[in-house]
């Protein structure tokens, strides 16, 4: 799938990539009562894919089909300028030069944004925290990469985030330090893959999806940190597997 610029502009804003809050044009939408998920399709025509798409995130990660495919290549640089309350989720803006490799194809970071509890589901199963790793090549094709964090030890790599996180909506904090998105990366490569969606609106579809197999853990009071700056449960519930297959 390929996005021309300007569309791609749209649909940053709309996933939480855009360095600011949502643009007032943009149909207001949420993840409760009228304006959540099982709405979405209804708030505007350029929703409907939320509603008829058939390869729409997040997933339930069962029954993975055993391939034998590479682990993604991270060259991650110290990036993350500031961290942003858009709304919808915290996201932190990540300035250019650091790349993921899948298949031989780069994709540059843009920024990365968290969802409490998780939108991705292992056979059923939610975990308190998921980081989207979100990703455009040059002509616009979208790769993200999900990690899921599962209740533990304190993560170091993440306290000096938890002490940067914006309360309210519109809120914005500069970073002191360049963040290093690599930090928050597993040690090991084991991933699964499959074709998916934007898990917010317009959902459009053609997002490769890369979620991380093991699972970095973060402490009850960084999960409650998160959970307090979102202020809501900002996960779309999964959606149906359909003809897709799920890799691993």
């Amino acid at each position: 799938m390929r996005i021309a610029p300007r569309t791609l502009a749209v649909l940053v804003t709309a996933f939480g990539f855009s360095q600011h809050a949502l643009a007032a044009d943009t149909p207001h939408w949420s993840y409760e009562g009228d304006t959540g998920p099982a709405k979405w399709e209804t708030l505007d025509a350029s929703f409907e894919t939320c509603g008829e798409g058939v390869n729409q995130s997040p997933v339930d990660l069962r029954n993975p089909v055993s391939a034998d495919q590479k682990a993604p290549v991270f060259d991650y640089s110290a990036g993350g300028t500031n961290v942003v309350n858009n709304g919808h989720a915290v996201q932190v803006d990540y300035q250019k030069g650091s790349t993921l490799t899948i298949d031989g194809r780069d994709y540059q970071l843009k920024q990365f944004h968290f969802h409490a509890p998780s939108e991705h589901t292992i056979d059923g199963e939610h975990f308190p925290l998921e980081a989207h790793f979100v990703h455009a090549d040059p002509d616009g094709n979208l790769a993200v990469v999900a990690v899921l964090f599962k209740k533990g030890d304190t993560n170091e790599a993440l306290e000096s985030l938890v002490e940067k996180l914006p309360g309210s909506a519109g809120d914005e904090v500069q970073l002191d330090t360049a963040f290093d998105a690599a930090t928050l990366l597993p040690s090991e490569g084991e991933h699964y893959r499959y074709n998916g969606s934007l898990t917010t609106p317009p959902c459009t579809e053609g997002v490769r999806w890369v979620v991380m197999q093991q699972h970095p853990s973060l402490s009850e009071k960084q999960i409650k940190a998160f959970e307090k700056a979102i202020g809501m449960d900002n996960n779309r519930p999964v959606q149906p597997v359909n003809a897709r297959m799920l890799i691993d």
